[in-house]
């Protein structure tokens, strides 16, 4: 059993950007995965994804892969009622289970808000 001492306490995620003036508005989220955790983010990217499915403010949303251990989400809102309704549902529920993040995350993840300026709404086909 590992002691609570060995383990980083969990800072929270790290919030950066403003609202600014109502429009479209995103988030940019970066997470880094705790060494030998990287599968565990994956997971729990799925899990948001699964929560954002039923979220009708919740528009583009895409996980990426940056490397082995980085990883970011971008998703995309018509508005800042809709970033909120986000923040208040279960993807946000995700990132407030503090103990999950501990186990898998190596620090906070810094979520940054911002403004969508253009868009290209579907596939060329």
């Amino acid at each position: 059993m590992i002691d609570a001492h060995d383990e980083p306490r969990h800072r929270g995620v790290r919030v950066t950007g403003e609202d600014g003036c109502d429009g479209p508005k995103a988030f940019y989220i970066l997470i880094e995965a705790r060494p030998g955790r990287e599968d565990e983010v994956v997971e729990m990217l799925r899990d948001i994804r699964a929560c954002v499915e039923d979220e009708p403010a919740t528009g583009p949303w895409f996980a990426v892969r940056h490397s082995q251990s980085l990883f970011a989400i971008f998703e995309a809102f018509p508005d800042i009622a809709g970033r909120d309704a986000h923040v208040a549902g279960g993807g946000g529920d995700i990132f407030r289970d503090v103990e999950r993040m501990n186990r898998i995350l190596d620090r906070p993840a810094h979520v940054q808000r911002v403004d969508v300026l253009s868009a290209k709404r579907v596939f060329a086909g």
